[in-house]
């Protein structure tokens, strides 16, 4: 019972993730056999299988860098050494950074991107991919500054206890990134938030219902139920239904209409709407829908 929750939480997993290569190579270890057999290769095995990882389909091994006590500290000294050093990868990975970032380096940013490469061990390609996400999510958060050196080296010890260290790991990473964010942004205009920019909880909750395995007809149907049985939005009331629902394995619209039977009451000592209050066309549809369904179960008692 427990390996068939795993594999359909694992099939929900690749179906939300609509990735075509992950999906062939995740049958192709799942029946046991090598990933070559998948048909795949090149940079497009490399990438499906990083993006199994980022997932968490494919297992990786424990962190490498979680302690903050073993990073080593590096010195002028030891910046210098490197700028002095024959060859030109670390002075062009600067001119990279500070073109991005649109400013000379000083040099304890200087120490910080030494210790992205030299402890790390991240090649300059990942650190221009990273600096570039960082850089992006900051502008989606709606951030006016760009971020610091220091930001950028906290992403990159998570990248490194992820086992993001080649650029097809990284690349899988950002892709994974961008779709959850463009689920996020999708579910919060069904709810009528395209307006204004997410609270961290807000995103946060969201996406909790994303890994939960639910899509965006079923997170639609929670938010009508919930502006049904309590007149607004209310998050916590929204999460538990929702909650309720993978706690009782209902992930898709059909299972939650056939077997979901707790009525829809609404919430002690709230209305559905204030009197001379415009109704808005979200809620008259979910109005309607609550009212067929009921209509519905009805005829099929009688």
């Amino acid at each position: 019972m427990a390996d068939a929750l795993i594999l359909e939480n694992e099939i929900r997993t690749l179906l939300a993730a609509k990735n075509g290569d992950a999906a062939l190579l995740w049958l192709c270890l799942r029946s046991g056999r090598r990933p070559e057999e998948s048909g795949l290769s090149g940079p497009a095995l490399s990438l499906a299988d990083a993006f199994l990882r980022q997932t968490g389909l494919l297992q990786d091994p424990a962190p490498r860098f979680q302690s903050a006590d073993e990073r080593p500290t590096f010195t002028e000294a030891d910046v210098s050494k490197r700028l002095q050093g024959g060859e030109n990868e670390f002075k062009a990975l600067i001119g990279d950074v500070q073109r991005r970032l649109g400013r000379v380096l000083n040099t304890e940013e200087l120490k910080i991107l030494l210790g992205m490469t030299d402890y790390l061990g991240m090649s300059r390609e990942v650190v221009n991919m990273l600096l570039c996400y960082c850089i992006d999510r900051s502008r989606s958060l709606g951030g006016v500054r760009l971020p610091t050196l220091r930001a950028i080296e906290k992403e990159a010890y998570h990248w490194a206890d992820e086992g993001i260290d080649t650029l097809e790991s990284a690349a899988a990473y950002v892709q994974l990134q961008l779709g959850r964010s463009t689920r996020v942004q999708m579910i919060a205009e069904m709810m009528g938030l395209g307006g204004r920019k997410l609270i961290a909880q807000e995103e946060k909750l969201i996406l909790s219902w994303l890994d939960m395995g639910f899509g965006r007809d079923e997170i639609k149907l929670a938010y009508e139920k919930t502006c049904m049985n309590t007149g607004t939005l209310k998050w916590p009331y929204m999460n538990s239904i929702l909650k309720r629902w993978h706690d009782q394995g209902l992930h898709t619209l059909l299972s939650i209409q056939q077997q979901d039977k707790k009525p829809a009451t609404p919430a002690r000592g709230q209305e559905f709407q204030r009197h001379g209050e415009a109704i808005s066309p979200l809620m008259r549809e979910a109005a309607q829908r609550l009212l067929q369904e009921d209509e519905n179960q009805q005829r099929s008692e009688a």
